[in-house]
């Protein structure tokens, strides 16, 4: 979740933010739709911009826009059909990523993320999932809606209230303490609008039992979870480190985050990429993985036998020998040593079918999507450029050949077979549509792609 911070409410919101003050919108088209908001702003002059995008999901919108009196804020306003609308005011660098963060199923965002998708309260999303690609959505526990019926219980007094303008608005000043009597205040405006959604519609705040004072924590408490001093978490948050969750609340001054959505950032810096490699290092004091661990434990033996068992090596350390030719040469010795032992390091076999099993991959896929210009009989391709590699399997194909060129000879004689065995393509063609994708995608010069397949190719009399 991104670190945008609303500043105020729009007057003509159906969803107000508790807390914030309401500012006069009237300037802006808010019912003439999202095309509208987006031409308040864009292409109007320096430092102005707008933009509206449909959200298909739900047949709603989402729109910005710089404000046409103060370019230093801008409006940004997410539409649902039956829902109603948020309007609210930023500082304008931030209304884009709003903007960003609306592009689903999220309708309200509050307590630092929680999120609202019209039935449903959740977490702020921490936790990638890999298969939605979207991070995963995480229940608020035993989340209640409060709407703003439920706030207003005849108490507050809207002639204690005021809407703020644009022109003299102070993003620095303290919200209102009397914030109900603002909330009556915009209440009573709301009301007044035609086809305004019921008080009792109008969503206003979460509450559950995450967000209550004993399941919040500060900032050390966050800190020790994350394994990390409060220093380094100061500086992340200072910097604007993303991975950071947003504090759900300030008491005294101080940053409070939920327990859970605490719980869900340390899990999500476990299965980050640095977090992964750290659980796999095992407590390696040179924090390496396992298989680094094995490289290294296999040519510290090897280097040290260079360069201590044989005499005629061991000699070159005294002061008097120590010269630049001497270092190069027994460098030259032990980069030989890790260049001759690419098989201890590499599971070459093993790499050879996951090779064979991309690229015959790739080639389904190429001729899948070519449909009904494929052989109808399902006898392969008309034309060797119908055989297509993504280059991820391309450039994979070029580094194993250029480190195993015997082991990848073999791999391609497979990959010939299995091509003319499932879609009768000629082994000729075969070649030329890899050798074709290495030419685009790999490192081979042309000369030693010349050199190499032309002892792939078959011979003339082959059938």
């Amino acid at each position: 979740m991104s670190h945008v911070v609303p500043l105020a409410n729009g007057l003509r919101t159906d969803h107000p933010v508790p807390g914030l003050p309401f500012v006069d919108d009237s300037h802006l088209p808010l019912d003439d739709g999202a095309e509208a908001i987006e031409a308040v702003g864009r292409n109007k002059g320096p430092g102005m911009w707008g933009r509206f995008d449909k959200n298909r999901a739900d047949g709603g919108w989402r729109a910005f826009t710089t404000d046409p009196i103060d370019h230093t804020l801008g409006w940004a306003v997410r539409h649902h059909p039956e829902l109603g609308r948020t309007v609210l005011l930023l500082r304008d660098g931030d209304t884009s990523t709003l903007h960003m963060d609306w592009d689903g199923e999220q309708l309200l965002f509050r307590a630092g993320g929680y999120w609202w998708n019209g039935e449903t309260w959740y977490r702020p999303g921490q936790v990638w999932n890999p298969v939605e690609e979207d991070y995963e959505k995480r229940k608020a526990r035993m989340a209640v809606t409060v709407t703003a019926a439920d706030m207003l219980d005849g108490r507050a007094d809207a002639a204690r209230a005021y809407v703020g303008k644009v022109a003299t608005f102070d993003p620095d000043a303290a919200r209102p303490d009397n914030w109900l009597d603002h909330l009556a205040l915009w209440a009573a405006r709301h009301q007044e609008q035609e086809n305004a959604l019921p008080l009792e519609r109008c969503v206003v705040d979460v509450s559950s039992p995450e967000l209550t004072g004993a399941q919040l924590i500060g900032a050390p408490e966050l800190a020790e979870l994350g394994g990390i001093t409060a220093s380094t978490l100061r500086a992340y948050i200072s910097r604007g480190n993303s991975e950071v969750p947003l504090p759900q609340a300030v008491v005294g001054g101080r940053d409070q985050w939920a327990r859970a959505v605490a719980d869900d950032w340390v899990e999500s810096r476990q299965r980050s990429y640095q977090g992964v490699k750290t659980a796999m290092s095992g407590g390696d004091p040179d924090s390496l993985s396992p298989g680094a661990v094995e490289v290294r434990d296999r040519f510290a033996v090897d280097f040290q036998h260079t360069l201590y068992d044989r005499p005629d090596v061991r000699k070159r350390w005294v002061l008097r020998h120590r010269n630049k030719d001497s270092v190069s040469e027994v460098a030259g010795t032990l980069a030989w040593s890790v260049a001759v032992s690419l098989d201890e390091i590499v599971p070459t076999e093993h790499l050879g079918r996951t090779v064979r099993a991309a690229v015959l991959f790739d080639f389904a896929e190429s001729l899948d999507m070519l449909g009904d210009d494929a052989d109808e009989e399902g006898e392969g391709p008309e034309h060797w450029w119908h055989l297509n590699l993504t280059p991820s399997v391309a450039k994979t194909l070029d580094w194993y050949i250029r480190c195993f060129p015997a082991e990848a000879y073999a791999t391609i004689g497979e990959i010939q077979r299995q091509a003319h065995k499932t879609w009768k393509a000629p082994a000729a063609d075969t070649l030329s549509a890899l050798r074709s994708a290495l030419s685009l995608d790999g490192e081979l010069t042309d000369e030693q792609r010349a050199t190499y397949f032309a002892l792939l190719e078959p011979h003339e009399d082959t059938d």
